[in-house]
């Protein structure tokens, strides 16, 4: 099995973390956005269910491992998501004036 540093990876998707940000910054507009943030949590989905899955350890000792390691490196890597409740407080709303 291959190890990759944690900085060899950075380097590697460098580019394409900056192409991505200057994606962003050229959309502006939220409905331009969602496209680009439904993307990137696909291929968060992609890579967990694919690629990760399947390296991980057979090994209960193993696994216990990579699970330390992941706790002592940040833990697991999250895509949190905007509820409406958000979007109601960043509105400046009362959440009993929208209607249905």
């Amino acid at each position: 099995m291959t190890t990759h540093s944690e900085d060899a990876i950075k380097g590697r998707i460098a580019p394409l973390i900056a192409e991505l940000r200057q994606v962003a910054d050229e959309l502006k507009q939220a409905e331009s956005l969602l496209p680009l943030l439904r993307e990137i949590e696909t291929i968060h989905l992609d890579i967990q269910e694919g690629p990760f899955r399947q390296s991980l350890p057979e090994d209960l000792q193993d696994l216990y491992t990579l699970l330390q390691t992941m706790k002592k490196s940040g833990g697991w890597p999250y895509i949190p998501r905007l509820q409406l409740r958000t979007f109601i407080d960043l509105l400046g709303q009362d959440g009993a004036e929208i209607t249905t």
